[in-house]
């Protein structure tokens, strides 16, 4: 393994880890609806749970409300317990096939609540890039162990790796002071 092939595959994996934070992000709730956040409610299908985007067509009516539409008639009934009996404190209503999930206005508690959610999560996506970059330089350190690479050139790659990881934990810095934001706007 040469010095590029440790600083590609340190890169990719933290692009990876904010990809994977950003997910987590759109699963934390505000205000606005957001078709994503139904997706970690599942919905038993035949015996077996699937995510609701696999047995209905998920779309937004308007900022506040998700709409449901099951492909199959029976699956109404099934996909609402779901919902209601998922964590996110969501009430769908139906209306005949369709179901409307309004999402309720969130209050001061509940948005610092969230905010501290937001927060621990950044912190969980920075370690994992940090866990990346000690990887990255123990690959490093034993191709200079092996002579494979001279001092100046293990010490500047360690540079390099560390400026990456600086780069990555400001995007991740980024992204939570963009969620706090928007998770405390009323």
């Amino acid at each position: 393994m040469t010095i590029a092939d440790i600083h590609k595959t340190a890169a990719e994996k933290m692009a990876k880890s904010v990809e994977a934070f950003k997910t987590e992000l759109q699963k934390i709730r505000t205000g606005r609806a957001h078709p994503g956040i139904l997706d970690q409610v599942h919905v038993d299908y035949y015996g077996s749970m699937v995510p609701i985007s696999q047995v209905a067509n998920v779309s937004l009516l308007d900022a506040r409300t998700i709409s449901v539409q099951p492909w199959e008639k029976g699956m109404g009934p099934k996909i609402e317990k779901a919902i209601r009996e998922s964590d996110l404190g969501l009430n769908p209503s139906a209306q005949g096939d369709l179901l409307r999930v309004p999402m309720p206005g969130l209050t001061e508690e509940r948005r610092k609540e969230l905010t501290k959610v937001v927060r621990h999560a950044g912190e969980e996506a920075k370690i994992a890039v940090r866990s990346i970059r000690r990887d990255a330089n123990e690959h490093l350190k034993r191709l200079l162990k092996d002579k494979a690479v001279s001092e100046d050139e293990e010490r500047r790659a360690q540079d390099d790796v560390q400026r990456l990881t600086d780069g990555t934990i400001a995007q991740i810095d980024k992204l939570v002071s963009a969620k706090e934001a928007e998770v405390m706007a009323v």
